[in-house]
């Protein structure tokens, strides 16, 4: 799902096939996301071809992505996401069309407001706009099946406010948490979670915003 208040829509193909954008025409989100998708794989220290392997797409897919000059399907955006231990809400909602270096010191996200959708096998709501220095965000799910494994560099917060949730560590083991029980997850932890009993659960999550790596 596209953040709400972005004045642009990212064109994208239900068939899982990236669309074309000629030079020139390439919408400001297009270009927005293609360099989000750049910091991003920078700051994991990942080259393009790197990228492209992990995310199972091809390597002039992906350089014309970060150009601005293709848009990826839902499904693609999906994989990239994968591979950059995000989601495609996060990529979408961490784009600014139109840059602002000067944030204000202090912004109101209110009550149902802020970017939303789909977010692992759940939903999600980002209570920051734009790109901040921690990714607070407001997730719900139901999903009895945690799905895969998230895995990326930067620490993880994570807060149950609604149900119980068990989180799946891998080999560093499984738990279960109530509400009102938190979990802090140092970055490489491979993590996913899932509802410890049938019914709704609720996590306040705070992840890092990856830091800018050399480029490569």
């Amino acid at each position: 799902m596209v953040p709400t208040g972005r004045r642009s829509s990212l064109p994208v193909s239900s068939e899982g096939v990236a669309i074309s954008v000629p030079d020139g025409d390439a919408e400001p989100l297009v270009r927005a996301l293609g360099a989000r998708v750049r910091r991003l794989r920078r700051a994991r220290g990942l080259t393009l071809t790197r990228l492209a392997s992990a995310a199972g797409l091809s390597h002039p897919f992906l350089s014309k992505l970060e150009r601005g000059l293709a848009s990826p399907s839902m499904a693609s955006l999906a994989q990239i996401a994968r591979a950059l231990g995000t989601s495609q809400l996060e990529l979408l909602a961490g784009v600014d069309v139109e840059p602002a270096p000067d944030r204000p010191e202090a912004e109101i996200v209110r009550a149902g407001k802020g970017s939303a959708g789909p977010y692992g096998l759940g939903h999600a709501r980002l209570l920051v706009q734009g790109s901040r220095r921690f990714q607070p965000m407001e997730f719900e799910g139901d999903n009895l099946d945690a799905g895969e494994y998230f895995v990326h560099a930067e620490d993880e917060f994570l807060h149950v406010t609604l149900g119980a949730v068990q989180v799946d560590m891998a080999e560093h083991g499984t738990v279960t948490l109530g509400c009102g029980d938190s979990l802090y997850l140092t970055g490489g932890v491979p993590h996913r979670w899932c509802a410890a009993e049938p019914g709704r659960y609720r996590l306040f999550v705070v992840k890092e915003t990856p830091r800018q790596a050399r480029p490569t």
